[in-house]
C-alpha cells in the first residue's frame, strides 16, 4: 500500500504501475509505508 505525501491517502499498487501520481489530489510523491518500524543505530 502507497501512501500521498500531501493528503495523506492511501493508493493501491495497480494505481502505481501506470504513472506516479496521486489520483486524488495530483500529487507526484507518494511513499511506501512500513510495516513495521526499523531501528537505526548511529555509530
Amino acid at each position: 500500500m502507497y501512501k500521498c505525501f500531501f493528503c495523506n491517502k492511501e493508493l493501491k499498487e495497480e494505481n502505481i504501475k501506470k504513472r506516479v501520481r496521486c489520483i486524488y489530489c495530483g500529487s507526484k510523491i507518494v511513499f511506501k509505508g512500513r510495516t513495521s518500524p526499523t531501528k537505526v543505530i548511529a555509530r
